[in-house]
Parts: C-alpha cells; structure tokens; sequence
C-alpha cells in the first residue's frame, strides 16, 4: 500500500515537471507563431521610384573605347573624363574646355554666353547624378536597417525563449532535488529514488537541448533586390540607373583592373558571407541572399545587411569622383 503511494506521488511530481516543459515550449512557440503573423504585416517602402528600363544601348561607351578630345586628356584626370562619360557630358565638356581656350572674341557677349549655357547643362547634369546617387544610398540604407529590424526582432524572441528554458531548467531541478529528498525519506526503495532523478534529469537535459537549438526562421521578402544584378554580373540593371550601373561596372582590360562590382562580390567570398556554387548548392545560402526572400535566421538576415551597407558604400564612392571632376573643371576656369 506505502510502495502504491509513493507510486503515485512520484507519478504525479513527474506529471507536474513534464506538464511545466510542456507548458514553457508551448507558450514560447504561440508567442512567436502570433509575432511572426504580425511581423508578416510589415512590407518594404524602401524602393518607391519606379525602375528604369533600358538595354545596353542605352549604357555609356566603356571611356577606353572613345577617342577623347586631347583637349581633355591634357587637362583632365582619367577619372574625371570617366565620371563625365558615365553622367554623358563629355561632348558638353569638350565644347566647353574649347570655348574657355578660344582667345578670340575673349570678351563678346555670344562667347560669356555660350559659357554660361554650357557651365549650366554641366551643373544640371552633376546635380542630378548626385540626387540619383543620394537615392540609390538611401533605397539601400532603408533596406539595411529594414533587415537590421527583422534580425533584432528574431534575437529577441530567441532570447526570451532561451530565458524561459533557463527559468524552467531551474524550476525543474530545484524541484526534482525536493521531491527526491522527500523520496528518499519516506520510502527505502532506492529504485524509485533512482527512476525519480533519471527522468528530472531527463526533462533538464530536453530543456538543454531545447537552448542550443532555440534558432528561429521568419518569412523575409525583398522582390526588389539591389544585390542580384551585382551577383549575376548583370550587363543591364533592373536596380540601378545606367550611370551608377556603368560606374560599379567599368573595367579597362589593358590595365586588367576589375570593376566595383566584381570586386565587392570577390569580398563576400573572402570573408565568407556567400559560398562557392560548387560547395553543397543545396544547403548554401546563395539563392536565398540574391533571389526574392524566403525563410531567414537572426544571422543570416545580419549578413545580409552587411552586404547591403558594403554596396551603399561603393555607390556613394561615385561622389568622390564627382567632386574630383567639378574641382578640375572650377580649375580650368581659372587658368
């Protein structure tokens, strides 16, 4: 009768610690199953300009295929002759270099004129290249800080999830050593003592686990994706304006230097932020950073964001170069 109670005590206190594990994973996977619904209500206003369709035609001439004016090439850098091609006014900066070199009629009136029209299509043209850039920074930021958000918000969960788990692991013990203790005092059957402890150890060895696994997924989207056309080496942008586009894709052949492009994805190899195609294709993460979303982890929506700020970088790498070409051509005026 003594042995059919303890029996039963020890079933109970088992009930008790097994109805207490499955209460915290419960509660902890509704939680998120409720905040990943209404997570899934968030969509991107990143991108709100509308894409620019154009084919290659539309692209400036590589600079090394043109014959540029000596004019230019003594006065000018080759970075600045390449930033005037990529924005389309080294027709308009040649006639304008001619204009300020042409001694005759120095002072009429059609010749200050002349420069002015010119120094304004110039200014036109380099004002907005720098507004296109600004928005491309910005549409890419935007991006970046979206994905941030959605890491944050799974390491949040995790954590909390990982909180409760801890809290249930020392419930469990705590509880399992007092009902052991009660155990051993009441009953001299050390069989039970032992089934007792095996199965509290049990329970915290689950809740163990539970934390090293505790990586959640969520359902992230970007249909616009700037990263895809630099992935793919694209000859044409869905993303990008032709300016920007001909400026992360330049390369000269005779100097055998490679463009922006090639050379941030070269990066993402060497610090391993994307894999080789030919290593394990199925479980790499390729597809999944350069296609239109899926189901992302906290760390993998981190990498992502990285990549996203790299790229902002070398877009707006393209004012430098602006502003190396207004300084010589403010110098050229005042020779």
């Amino acid at each position: 009768m003594r042995t059919l109670k303890h029996k039963i005590f020890i079933k109970n206190n088992l009930s008790s610690v097994s109805f207490l594990f499955c209460f915290l994973l419960f509660s902890s996977c509704s939680g998120f199953k409720n905040s990943q619904h209404a997570i899934h209500l968030d969509k991107s206003y990143c991108n709100k300009q509308k894409q620019t369709i154009y084919t290659q035609a539309d692209l400036p001439k590589p600079l090394y295929e043109l014959d540029i004016d000596t004019v230019l090439k003594n006065r000018f850098s080759n970075t600045s002759l390449n930033m005037a091609n990529a924005i389309g006014i080294l027709d308009i900066l040649t006639d304008y270099t001619k204009l300020l070199l042409d001694s005759s009629h120095s002072s009429s009136l059609e010749k200050r004129i002349a420069i002015l029209e010119h120094i304004h299509q110039i200014d036109q043209k380099i004002n907005f290249t720098s507004l296109e850039i600004s928005a491309i920074a910005s549409e890419l930021d935007c991006e970046e800080e979206r994905t941030n958000q959605f890491a944050s918000y799974l390491k949040e969960r995790e954590s909390q999830t990982e909180k409760g788990l801890v809290i249930g692991s020392i419930i469990v013990g705590a509880a399992g050593a007092i009902a052991a203790e009660v155990v051993a005092k009441k009953s001299s059957n050390d069989n039970l003592v032992t089934g007792f402890t095996i199965g509290t150890s049990l329970v915290e060895t689950s809740l163990g686990v539970l934390m090293l696994v505790n990586k959640r997924k969520i359902d992230f989207k970007h249909s616009d994706n700037a990263l895809t056309d630099i992935w793919n080496n694209s000859t044409v942008s869905s993303y990008f304006p032709p300016s920007i586009w001909y400026y992360l894709t330049y390369e000269n052949p005779n100097t055998k230097e490679k463009s922006l492009a090639k050379l941030l994805v070269e990066k993402w190899f060497l610090f391993g932020q994307v894999e080789e195609e030919s290593s394990n294709p199925k479980d790499n993460n390729n597809k999944l950073y350069f296609g239109n979303g899926g189901q992302y982890g906290a760390d993998e929506l981190d990498n992502r964001a990285d990549m996203l700020d790299q790229t902002e970088s070398y877009v707006t790498l393209m004012k430098q170069d602006l502003k190396t070409l207004m300084a010589e051509i403010a110098k050229l005026d005042k020779k």
